[in-house]
C-alpha cells in the first residue's frame, strides 16, 4: 500500500513534519510502485513502475514540445516509446498535473488550480468505492473495485488504445456495451493528439479490419477473418513460431488480439498505426533497436478499390489492374491512361436462370461490408443458396481451417479484390451461360458440345501439322539439316574436342526422374539444334556459369541457353538450386526459366530470351547510358523492388538472391528488368541470421557481413540492391569509381554528396543533361539507397518498407547513418581474386569473383 502525507504542515509539531517527509520519500509512487489508491497520488516526477518493471507511467513531454501528458511507454527501452496516452485532447501545458482517485473511486488527471484533463469513463457495473489503480506488466494500467468479490475491473487503458495494440489486447468491440476499441494515429511525431487515420473493426456484413482516413473515407481493408488468417494479409501464417493471432466473433465479441509465443522469449512486440500505415514492430532478445517485423499497404494494390468493382489487382503483373473474366473497363480511355478506379463492367447481364459461376483462386475477398454469413452450412449448400438468389453475385467458403466451410454471400458490387501468388482463398463469381469458360461452373449443353467441337478439332490439327513436321524433316530433307543434330558429334564445353557417350547416366536418371526440379526437361539434340551446335555466331555472352547462347526452338520461340562451363565455380548443386529455385518463382520481374538439359557431363538451363541483355551493357555503356532516361530508370528501380520483395516476402518460399547485381538484371524488349542467376540462391525459414563457409558473390555488391563473416540474411540482399540503386542513378560501377583524382568506391562518394546536401551530383551527367528528371525522385532514391547500405544489417530497412518508400512520395524517410562499404587494396592477384578491406572490422577478406 502506497501512503502520501497530505496534512498541513503548519498544523503539525516539528517531529511530526519530519515523520511525514520521511514517509513521503520512501513510500511515494516514485519509489517504483505500480498502484494508486486513495491515500496516495502521482504527480510530476514521480513514476508507477510494473511489478516486473517492464513499462512505466508517467508524465511525458514530445520531443520539441512543452506540452506534458499521462502516458505509459517501456521502461528499459531507448530512445522512450510511448504506447498510451491519456489526455491526447487536452494537454497540461504546466508541470503541476497530479493524477489520483476521487471520492467515486474514478481517476481524475487535474492541475494545481484544479481544471480536469481527463477522467477514466464511469462504469456500467454498481462499485463500492473502494478501488485502486494498478499498472500490470502487460501494459495495462487497470482500475479495480476492491470492495467487490474477486476485485471487478471498473476501467482499463487496453479499452482505449491510443495508436498501439499490445499482447494481449482488443481491437474491436464489445457488443454488450457497445465499446469500440481502435487505433488512432498521432497528430505529429512531437504531437500525440489523434491524427487523421483510424484502424478499427467494421462489424456490418462480415468484420473485417479497416484503416480510414477521417474516419470514413477507406485507405486500406485487411479482409474477413477465415479461421487462419484475415483473407488479405496472407502472410499472417497460422504456425507461426513468434506470434499467435486470434479473432473472436460471437453474439457479445467481435475483436482481434495477438500473443508472442512462449511468452515472448525476450521478443517484444507491438502493432502501431503510424499515418496511412499498419506496422508491427519487434525488439529481439539482446536488440539494439525496434526492427519492421511487417507494414501494410504493402503495395499499390492493398490500397482500398485500386482496380474498381470488379477489378482485380496483381501486384506482379506489368499492368496491376485486369477485369474479371467475363467483364470489360467500364471506361476504356481512363483504362489505358492507368486510371482503373470506374472499375469494370460485365459484358452479359444475368438472367437468374442458365448462369453459373467462375472461380478465382489464391485472391483477398471483396469488402464484405455489405454481405452476409451463414458458418453452418457447407460450401455447396452456400453455391445452391447463391444461385437459387438472383441477386447473388458471388460466394465464397467463410472458413478454410481444416477445409472449406461456412458461407459468405455477396449481393452488391464486388470491391478490392487482389490477386497473391500464396495464400488467398477461392472467390466463386456468377457469370452469365455465354461468359462461362468451356469448362467453367454450371455450363449449358450448348457450351459443352461446342468444346467436344473445337477439342475434335483440334487433334486433327496436330495430326496434319504432325505429319507435315514428319514429312519436311525425315523424308524430304537431306542429311544436312533436322538429321544431322542427331547424329553428328557433339562439342564437348568449349573445346574443340568432341562429346564423348554419356559417362554418368546416374545424375541424367536422376534429374530426368526428380520430383523436386519439376520442369521440362530438354534432348541434348533439341538444344543443339536450337544453337546450331552451341556456334559462335549464335554466343550472347559469358559469365562465371558459363557462356550463353541465343537460340530457337522447334516453333519458333527464341530462346537463351545458358550451358554450364566445365571451368565454372558453380557445379552440380548450384545447378540444381537454381532449377529447383526458379522453377517455383513466378513473377513479371523475375526471368522465367523453360526448362533444363542434362546429359552426360552438360548441364544446360533454357530462358526466356531477353531482347536487350542485361542492365550494366546501358548503365555503365556512355554511349549507350542515354538511352535510359530518368523515368526508365526509375521504373526499372522499381521492378527490381518488387522482385526482390517478392522473393522475401510474396512467393511461396522466402528466397535470398546472394548475387543481386547489374549483371543478373536482364532487361526485355520493353526495357522491363527481370531478376536472373539464382544459382547462389538460399531458401531462407525464418527471420534469423544464417552462416556460410563459402561465400560466393560479386565484390562491390555485397553487405560487409557477409563478406567478413559468411552472415547472410535478407539485409544482404538489401545491401546489395541499394548498390544498384546507387549504380542505376549515377550510371557509375561502385567497384573502381575515381573521384577528384583517388580511387574511391560509389558509396564513399555518394555518402560523402549526401552529408553536403549536394546528392542531385551523382545524377548520371547522360541524365541530368535531358533535364528531364524529377529531382524529387532522384534524391528519394539517392536516399533510399543509403539507407539500404547502411553498415549495420539492422538498420537497414526491409524491401517492403523500401518499396513504399520508392512508391510513396508523401513517405517520410529516415536519415541514413553511414554506410558499410569495401575498397580495393589493391589489383587482382594472378589467380582472379580480389583482396579488400571492409568497414565492420578492418579485416581484410579474400573474395572470389568469377561471376
Amino acid at each position: 500500500m502506497v501512503l502520501r502525507a497530505m496534512a498541513a504542515a503548519s498544523m503539525r509539531p516539528p517531529l511530526a513534519l519530519l515523520l511525514s517527509l520521511v514517509v513521503s520519500f520512501v513510500f511515494s509512487p516514485a519509489s517504483a510502485a505500480d498502484t494508486i489508491t486513495a491515500n496516495s497520488s502521482l504527480a510530476e516526477g514521480q513514476t508507477l513502475v510494473s511489478a516486473g518493471g517492464v513499462f512505466e507511467l508517467g508524465f511525458f513531454a514530445p520531443a520539441s514540445a512543452t506540452a506534458r501528458f499521462l502516458s505509459i511507454w517501456y521502461k528499459d527501452i531507448a530512445p522512450q516509446t510511448v504506447v498510451w496516452v491519456a489526455n491526447r485532447e487536452a494537454p497540461i501545458t504546466d508541470t503541476t498535473g497530479t493524477l489520483a482517485l476521487n471520492g467515486s473511486g474514478q481517476l481524475v488527471l487535474a492541475d494545481r488550480s484544479g481544471r480536469v484533463f481527463w477522467s477514466s469513463a464511469p462504469w456500467s457495473v454498481n462499485s463500492t468505492g473502494a478501488s485502486v489503480a494498478q499498472l500490470l506488466d502487460s501494459g495495462n494500467f487497470m482500475l479495480r473495485d476492491t470492495g467487490a468479490a474477486g476485485g471487478v475491473v471498473l476501467w482499463q487503458s487496453f479499452d482505449h488504445p491510443s495508436d498501439t495494440l499490445l499482447p494481449g489486447m482488443k481491437l474491436g468491440w464489445d457488443l454488450n456495451t457497445g465499446l469500440d476499441r481502435y487505433l488512432t494515429t498521432w497528430r505529429s511525431p512531437s504531437d500525440p493528439s489523434p491524427g487523421d487515420y483510424t484502424f478499427g473493426i467494421d462489424i456490418r456484413g462480415v468484420p473485417e479490419g479497416f484503416i480510414r482516413y477521417d474516419g470514413v473515407v477507406p485507405v486500406y481493408r485487411n479482409g474477413p477473418w477465415n479461421g487462419l488468417q484475415f483473407s488479405g494479409e496472407p502472410e499472417m501464417e497460422p504456425n507461426n513460431s513468434n506470434f499467435r493471432f486470434e479473432f473472436v466473433a460471437n453474439a457479445s465479441d467481435v475483436y482481434y488480439t495477438f500473443l508472442v509465443n512462449g511468452g515472448g522469449g525476450g521478443v517484444v512486440s507491438r502493432l502501431v498505426l503510424n499515418g496511412s500505415r499498419l506496422q508491427r514492430y519487434v525488439w529481439p532478445p539482446r536488440g539494439q533497436g525496434w526492427s519492421l517485423y511487417w507494414s501494410v499497404p504493402r503495395d499499390q494494390c492493398d490500397h482500398y478499390a485500386q482496380c474498381g468493382a470488379y477489378g482485380v489487382c496483381d501486384s506482379s503483373a506489368s499492368r496491376i489492374c485486369g477485369c474479371v473474366h467475363g467483364f470489360a473497363p467500364a471506361s476504356p480511355r481512363d483504362w489505358a491512361l492507368r486510371d482503373s478506379s470506374a472499375g469494370c463492367v460485365r459484358r452479359t447481364r444475368l438472367n437468374c436462370t442458365g448462369d453459373g459461376f467462375l472461380p478465382l483462386r489464391e485472391v483477398k475477398l471483396p469488402d464484405t461490408t455489405n454481405a452476409t454469413e451463414d458458418a453452418t452450412i457447407s460450401v455447396d449448400q452456400c453455391r445452391q443458396r447463391c444461385l437459387a438468389n438472383c441477386s447473388c453475385l458471388a460466394y465464397a467458403a467463410s472458413n478454410i481451417k481444416g477445409g472449406e466451410s461456412g458461407c459468405i454471400i455477396w449481393n452488391s458490387l464486388l470491391i478490392d479484390i487482389r490477386q497473391f501468388s500464396y495464400g488467398g482463398q477461392d472467390l466463386y463469381i456468377r457469370l452469365a451461360a455465354s461468359d462461362l469458360p468451356s469448362i467453367g461452373d454450371g455450363c449449358s449443353r450448348k457450351s459443352t458440345v461446342l468444346a467436344v467441337v473445337v477439342s475434335l478439332a483440334g487433334v486433327l490439327l496436330l495430326g496434319f501439322g504432325g505429319f507435315f513436321i514428319w514429312t519436311k524433316f525425315f523424308r524430304n530433307k537431306d542429311s544436312g539439316t533436322f538429321q544431322s543434330a542427331q547424329t553428328q558429334r557433339l562439342t564437348s564445353f568449349d573445346s574443340s574436342a568432341p562429346l564423348n557417350p554419356v559417362q554418368n547416366r546416374k545424375m541424367e536418371d536422376e534429374s530426368s526422374q526428380s520430383k523436386d526440379l519439376n520442369v521440362t526437361l530438354f534432348d541434348i539434340s533439341t538444344i543443339v539444334y536450337s544453337t546450331d551446335n552451341f556456334a559462335r555466331q549464335a554466343k550472347l555472352g559469358e559469365g562465371g556459369f558459363g557462356a550463353v547462347y541465343k537460340g530457337e526452338l522447334g516453333g519458333g520461340q527464341t530462346v537463351a541457353v545458358k550451358r554450364l562451363s566445365k571451368y565454372s565455380t558453380q557445379g552440380l548443386e548450384e545447378f540444381k538450386n537454381e532449377v529447383m529455385l526458379i522453377a517455383k518463382l513466378q513473377h513479371v520481374n523475375l526471368v522465367r526459366l523453360l526448362g533444363c538439359c542434362v546429359h552426360g557431363e552438360e548441364r544446360i538451363l533454357v530462358y526466356e530470351y531477353m531482347e536487350n541483355k542485361s542492365l550494366d551493357n546501358f548503365i555503365f555503356d556512355k554511349n549507350r547510358s542515354a538511352q535510359l532516361h530518368w523515368s526508365k530508370r526509375f521504373d526499372i528501380i522499381l521492378g527490381i523492388a518488387r522482385g526482390l520483395l517478392y522473393l522475401h516476402q510474396d512467393s511461396r518460399y522466402k528466397v535470398i538472391h546472394r548475387d543481386l547485381k547489374a549483371g543478373n538484371i536482364l532487361l526485355d524488349k520493353d526495357m522491363n528488368p527481370k531478376i536472373s542467376d539464382f544459382g547462389v540462391a538460399r531458401i531462407f525459414g525464418d527471420d534469423t541470421d544464417s552462416h556460410t563457409r563459402k561465400v560466393v558473390g560479386t565484390y562491390g555488391y555485397m553487405s560487409p557481413e557477409y563478406a567478413m563473416d559468411g552472415v547472410f540474411s535478407v539485409k544482404s540482399d538489401v545491401f546489395s540492391f541499394g548498390v544498384l540503386v546507387l549504380e542505376i542513378v549515377s550510371g557509375r560501377k561502385n567497384r573502381g569509381m575515381y573521384s577528384s583524382g583517388e580511387q574511391t568506391s560509389l558509396l564513399s562518394h555518394a555518402w560523402k554528396l549526401w552529408r553536403e546536401g549536394n546528392a542531385l551530383a551523382l545524377l548520371d551527367e547522360a541524365v541530368a543533361g535531358a533535364g528531364a528528371h524529377r529531382v524529387s525522385e532522384v534524391l528519394r532514391c539517392v536516399q533510399v539507397g543509403l539507407l539500404c547500405v547502411q553498415e549495420r544489417p539492422e538498420d537497414r530497412p526491409h524491401m517492403a518498407a523500401v518499396f513504399l518508400a520508392l512508391g510513396n512520395p508523401s513517405a517520410v524517410l529516415p536519415q541514413p547513418r553511414h554506410p558499410g562499404y569495401c575498397s580495393d587494396r589493391g589489383s587482382t592477384s594472378t589467380d582472379g581474386e580480389w583482396s579488400s578491406t571492409c568497414t565492420v572490422n578492418n579485416a581484410t577478406v579474400t573474395i572470389v569473383e568469377g561471376r
